[in-house]
Parts: C-alpha cells; structure tokens; sequence
C-alpha cells in the first residue's frame, strides 16, 4: 500500500516571535517515533555558544554556502540579517514521498519560496502579543549585538504587516497555548475543504 504523502509545515515569525521554541515543543520523543522530523538549515552566520552544528543549523563558510546553491541543493535561500540561510531541498523531497511530518523553522522570504516551490505545504505565521514584547524578547535573548538587534527589530515590523500572506496565524502570548495550536493545525490541515478528493465527492453526488 503506498504510504500517504507527507507534510510539510512550515512556521515563521518576526525574530523574537517564538517560532524555534515552538518547533522545540512540537518535535517530541513520541512525534519523532511517529515520523515527525525537523529541517535543519545552513547558514553563514556563527554559531552560538547554546548551539552544536547539526542540531539547530549546519554552520558553514560563506564560500561553501554559495556551492550548494549553484549546485541546486537548497528549496530556497536569501541573505536574511546579514547572513545566508538556506533550506536543503532532498530531506523535503524524501517526506512528500515516504509520509511522516517535516517542520521548517524559516524566515519570512524563505516561507514564501517554499510555499511556491512546494504548494501543499502548510504555512503558519507566528505573532507576538505586541510590539513592545517582541522588543524585549530580543533584548533578553542577549544573542546579538545592539546593531544586530536594530536590523532584526526594523526587519520585523516589515514581516509582520505579510501576515495575510500565511495560511494560518498565531499569537505567541503564551508558549503552552501556542504549541497546542499550532499542533492543532498540523494534525486538522487535511479537512480542508481543498484536500477533499474529488472522486470521493463524486460518489457522494450519484
């Protein structure tokens, strides 16, 4: 019996949004066994001390980076907050094919690339509760310089007004109820009108 096509789910937010904390949340022990996956991007910006490489990033110099790219292997890539980041495209490929669940933790640009490269893909949008929240999340987080702050700050209040763009949106006001949404979407998104085969609806007008 040929498997069921997998889902891509792809969540994105402003930086200090909470879309990485989600994606943490929803990839359990349980969901893994299940065949729930996380795409673990590349990217040219230096990794921080919190991370290891292959865990949340491949980290890689800006030459090899531009490699992969002539050579296909990215979904899609941009230069986003002064560095490069790129989705690689066979592990996307291998889940449409074998089924399971991939999540993509991506920037706004990169959503919307993939979105057109792959259109059954799932697109959810996270949202701070306000303005001055995201602020200080970004100030708290204490990962980038004041400089590095400003231009993810002045970039989010650009990506936020693109929130019609995604399928789905959520207020990260609370990380708990946030996750069960966000869960609630993935698990109900194939009872979209949609994704009704229209064979079956055919026997249902006989």
């Amino acid at each position: 019996m040929k498997p069921k096509p997998g889902k891509i789910v792809v969540i994105s937010s402003p930086s200090g949004g909470g879309k990485t904390s989600i994606c943490r949340r929803l990839l359990t022990p349980a969901r893994r066994q299940n065949g729930w996956t996380f795409s673990i991007s590349y990217t040219t910006r230096r990794r921080r001390p919190s991370e290891r490489n292959g865990r949340e990033y491949y980290f890689v110099a800006e030459d090899k980076f531009r490699k992969l790219a002539a050579k296909n292997f990215f979904a899609e890539h941009f230069k986003v907050h002064l560095y490069r980041y790129g989705t690689p495209r066979r592990p996307l490929e291998k889940v449409i094919r074998s089924g399971g669940v991939i999540i993509l933790d991506v920037d706004v640009q990169g959503a919307f690339r993939l979105k057109k490269t792959f259109p059954q893909a799932v697109t959810i949008f996270i949202l701070p509760p306000s303005i001055p929240v995201l602020r200080r999340r970004l100030i708290r987080r204490g990962t980038e310089t004041a400089e590095q702050r400003r231009v993810r700050f002045d970039n989010a209040r650009k990506e936020i007004r693109l929130y019609k763009r995604f399928e789905y949106c959520v207020i990260n006001d609370d990380l708990d109820t946030a996750v069960r949404e966000v869960l609630g979407i993935i698990t109900s998104h194939h009872c979209r009108t949609e994704h009704v085969p229209a064979e079956q609806i055919r026997k249902l007008l006989v």
